[in-house]
């Protein structure tokens, strides 16, 4: 999987805010959430867009499975 890479600094812009995509971070792989009802305007429950949730999926009420969903569209770099 040959993935381009992006930067923290461009990955917080994709928050549904700064610009339009949805993307977001998990064990260092960037996930387009922009089709997700789920994560309308750039927020999912307490957790915004542009970020990598890695750490904070242990709190979440499902697995990491959920990503399976989703393409990775990019690495975090």
């Amino acid at each position: 999987m040959n993935l381009p890479l992006y930067s923290k600094q461009q990955l917080a812009l994709r928050n549904g805010q700064d610009k339009p995509q949805i993307w977001v971070a998990y064990k260092g792989l960037i996930y387009d959430m922009t089709d997700s009802r789920l994560w309308r305007n750039g927020k999912h429950y307490e957790h915004w867009a542009g970020q990598d949730l890695t750490d904070e999926l242990p709190d979440a009420p499902h697995t990491d499975a959920v990503f399976e969903k989703f393409t990775a569209i990019a690495k975090l770099g």
